[in-house]
């Protein structure tokens, strides 16, 4: 099979499933197309341009168009459908936040952020302001799915914690975190009521303030 820019993408998307970000080398790239690895140079310059290529792909598959709001359509709503995809695309992947945190020369991510804003300006929100709102709410999706991909503390880092000394010195913190986490309530639900803070600010849905 002939070696082009695709077949290179495809297969490193495929090393990144497999072994994460950091183990996506040039080396081992070139052994799974079974070449020497001077030869990916003459389709992809540099591991950053390699990088920048695998987040193009993953944003594909989860934007292969861009398709504004219908014009009946809230742009509060439609926005955070639009993160709602980020995440989904970069959850899908192993390392997919750091992936893209890492592409900035990404179209793909231009793209996106070039749709949104025009969005949000048609709708008659000045142009800084749209831009803040969009760049918000993108660096927000990316972030959050970089702690998810983080995992949580194995065994080792729990070794002597203590978890009800913790819970004494931050009450308001754990009682948050127990209060909202009610049966059925997941991080899914977390990500959306962050997003809800963020594009319809502090008051929305909200309690009393006094």
């Amino acid at each position: 099979m002939a070696l082009d820019k695709q077949r290179i993408v495809t297969e490193a998307v495929a090393l990144l499933d497999a072994e994460g970000l950091d183990g996506v080398t040039t080396r081992k790239l070139a052994a799974r197309l079974g070449v020497q690895s001077p030869t990916l140079y003459w389709h992809i310059p540099n591991k950053a341009a390699l990088v920048t290529a695998i987040a193009e792909a993953i944003l594909e598959q989860q934007f292969p168009e861009m398709v504004s709001p219908a014009p009946e359509e809230c742009w509060q709503d439609w926005l955070i459908g639009l993160a709602a995809r980020l995440r989904r695309a970069l959850l899908a992947h192993p390392d997919g936040a750091r992936i893209i945190a890492a592409s900035q020369l990404s179209l793909k991510m231009a793209a996106i952020s070039e749709l949104a804003m025009s969005t949000l300006v048609a709708r008659g929100i000045p142009l800084r302001q749209a831009r803040l709102i969009v760049l918000t709410v993108l660096r927000f999706t990316v972030g959050y799915v970089l702690e998810e991909q983080a995992g949580r503390p194995d065994a080792d880092a729990l070794d002597g914690f203590d978890m009800a000394a913790y819970a004494a010195a931050y009450p308001t913190v754990m009682a948050g975190v127990a209060e909202y986490f009610q049966p059925g309530r997941t991080v899914d639900d977390l990500f959306r009521d962050c997003l809800e803070q963020i594009i319809h600010g502090p008051a929305a849905r909200s309690g009393p303030t006094s």
